[in-house]
Formats: C-alpha cells, sequence, structure tokens
C-alpha cells in the first residue's frame, strides 16, 4: 500500500495519489485537512452513486461538511456543455462558494465533467478526485486535464485544472463489469510502452492475475500506472513538450470515439485501436520491429481488446477527424509512435499512406 501516497510536485498546486483497499471508508480522514468549505458537491453517475455514494456522504458529514449529491447519465456522450450547465444550475441553487469543493466519485467521465466544471464554477474552486474505474485509477484522473466533449471532437473544449487530492480505493474496482476492467487495462499497457519496458514484460507475465484484479496484482499496476504518470506531468505540467508521450494510441482513438458519437466503444478500447495502429504505423517507417509491435498487439488482444480498426469506419473521415484533434499544430498531425518497448517518439507529418496501412485501407 501507498500509505503516504505518491506526490506530484507542482509547486503551490502539488497533490498526493492515495492508493489502497477501502479507502472510501476513511476519506473523511484523509480529506480532512483539504477541505475547508462548509459544503461540497459530489458528482457521481447513478450506478457508482448507488454503490459508493452514501459511504462518501457519511465522511463528508463526519468533516462537518455538507454534501451536495449531482447525479449525471452513465456515458460518454454525456460529458458534455449541456451536462455542465445543468451542474452549474445545482451549485448556484445550493450556494457553493470559492471554497467549496467539487468531489468527482465516478470514472473518468465523471472526473472530466466534474473537474471542468470546478474549474470554471466562479472563475475555479477546489476539485477532489475518487476514481472508481482502473481507467481513471491509473490515468484520467492523475494530471489536471479537464474537459468536456464536442460533436465534432473529443476533449476539445477544458483547461489543466489541478485536484486537491485523488483517493484510488482499489476495492471500488471489485463491482466494475468485466469490460471496464479490459478498457482500464489498455491505459495500463500504454505506460508499459511509453515509459517502461520492464513493467511491459511483467504485464505480458501477469496480465491474467491483473484482469482478475489479484490484489498485489492490482496494487501494482495502479502504483506503477500512478507513478509514471506522475513523473510525465511534474515534468510538462501543460503538455508542451514531453507529456505528449501520453497520448500514445489517442490520436486514432479520439478520432474513431468521434466517428461513432462516442456510444460504441469504451475510451480503453478506441485506445487500444490507436496503439495497434501506431505500432504498425512505426513498423511501416522502419522505427519499431515488427516482433515489437506483435508483442503489443498481441497483449491487447490477449487484454480483450479491439486491435483492428473497423472496416465500416470510413478511413477518409478518420484521417479528416483527426485533422480535427487538440493536438494538431498548423495542419500537421501528431502521432505518438514505439521506437522500442518502453520507448516512444512523437512524430509530425506522417503521410497518409502509412497512416492507411496503420488503420487498414
Amino acid at each position: 500500500m501507498t500509505a503516504d501516497g505518491i506526490f506530484i510536485d507542482l509547486g503551490s498546486r502539488s497533490y498526493r495519489i492515495h492508493i489502497g483497499y477501502n479507502l472510501l471508508s476513511s476519506a473523511g480522514e484523509l480529506l480532512r485537512g483539504i477541505i475547508r468549505g462548509e459544503k461540497a458537491m459530489v458528482v457521481t453517475n447513478p450506478t457508482v452513486g448507488f454503490l459508493y455514494g452514501k459511504v462518501l456522504r457519511e465522511q463528508l458529514e463526519k468533516t462537518g461538511v455538507l454534501p451536495v449529491m449531482a447525479e449525471i447519465p452513465d456515458g460518454e456522450e454525456f460529458k458534455s456543455l449541456s451536462t455542465a450547465e445543468g451542474l452549474y444550475d445545482l451549485a448556484y441553487r445550493c450556494e457553493l462558494d470559492r471554497r467549496s469543493p467539487i468531489l468527482a466519485l465516478g470514472g473518468g467521465v465523471v472526473g472530466d465533467l466534474a473537474g471542468f466544471v470546478a474549474a470554471t464554477y466562479l472563475r475555479g474552486v477546489p476539485f477532489i478526485q475518487v476514481p472508481t474505474t482502473l481507467l481513471a485509477q491509473v490515468d484520467s484522473s492523475v494530471g489536471g486535464k479537464v474537459a468536456v466533449n464536442h460533436p465534432r471532437g473529443k476533449n476539445i473544449i477544458g483547461a489543466f485544472y489541478q485536484p486537491s487530492a485523488v483517493v484510488a480505493d482499489l476495492a471500488a474496482l471489485k463491482t466494475l463489469p468485466e469490460r471496464e476492467v479490459r478498457a482500464g487495462m489498455a491505459e495500463v499497457i500504454k505506460y508499459g510502452v511509453i515509459a517502461d519496458g520492464e513493467f511491459f514484460s511483467w504485464l505480458e507475465e501477469n496480465l491474467e492475475k491483473a484482469l482478475n484484479l489479484e490484489p498485489a496484482a492490482l496494487e501494482k499496476i495502479v502504483t506503477v500506472s500512478c507513478r509514471i504518470k506522475a513523473a510525465v506531468v511534474r515534468e510538462d505540467e501543460t503538455d508542451r513538450g514531453v507529456r505528449a508521450v501520453l497520448n500514445f494510441g489517442h490520436t486514432v482513438g479520439h478520432a474513431v470515439e468521434s466517428l461513432t458519437g462516442y456510444k460504441i466503444y469504451r475510451h480503453g478500447e478506441a485506445v487500444a485501436l490507436g496503439m495497434a495502429a501506431a505500432a504498425r504505423m512505426a513498423v511501416g517507417m522502419g522505427l519499431l520491429d515488427r516482433r515489437e509491435m506483435d508483442r503489443i498487439v498481441s497483449i491487447l488482444d490477449r487484454a480483450g481488446l479491439p486491435v483492428n480498426v473497423p472496416a465500416h469506419l470510413d478511413r477518409e473521415d478518420l484521417i479528416r477527424s483527426m485533422h480535427r484533434d487538440k493536438k494538431v499544430v498548423s495542419s500537421r498531425l501528431t502521432f505518438v509512435l514505439p521506437v522500442a518497448m518502453g520507448k516512444v517518439e512523437i512524430v509530425r507529418d506522417v503521410s497518409e499512406e502509412i497512416i492507411m496501412a496503420g488503420i487498414g485501407n
């Protein structure tokens, strides 16, 4: 267990990621020195709210904080400005002030949306992440990227807004549907490819244990993933350089999500498609040995993740969608491509021929 948490040193915006079992039942103590307002808003969805809303509400009440519970519909399509508007209305009606924190209890959609509202309500109120999915615990709850989607692109309306704390209760993952566990595993695999070849090898040997949420394996994948992301965020908080490596698989993945209306693929599934495509592009450009590509595609497949972009998605539409991605500069598509296990490069101006080969003609 990480009793003292993983510390992300960002000066005045520093915070800890607490990782362990049954942390929700002690959340009041963990957050006692962080929450200073008399009220707090807890943003969740109906499923997570039913499972964990009561215990978090009771923990806040024990610290003398009056919680305002706000449920939003479940699904990426609800990570929108219209949903955010409803949260603004509730916060205003309940008289939340600048000391009133907003807590995100749920997965990546809840975290991104609640964080966006926290960053913009009254020009910024405290924000606390309480992630309950694997993907959120290893990735989206850490680093301060908050956003809502637009029909033309994913996460193109957003901000960098660091939480005051992250409370990752590993016990909450036991209630996840199998599909959500597998989707989260895509981001875990990503960390091995981009930063830690030894971790990738460990995953190859222990993937089934991790998918089965065996305690030791689960603690390892969440802790290692958070440490890798924390190191990247410390070096490049606002995505001006090295942080771009975290987008491995995301250029294609976001395009797939956008073209399918955020309704067909979980985020991790779309990222898996993008990672497999990026590995093929890297081989096509002579940057990566084919055997390493096979390792990447194989472990994604073993994790039950998609590795081939469906034939019914128009390839020209995909490329047009990629050009609308927020990472595009001067119409130059940017891809994060693996060059060795544990190492990637940021590559611009990849030819359309290579892209087509990567996503499959």
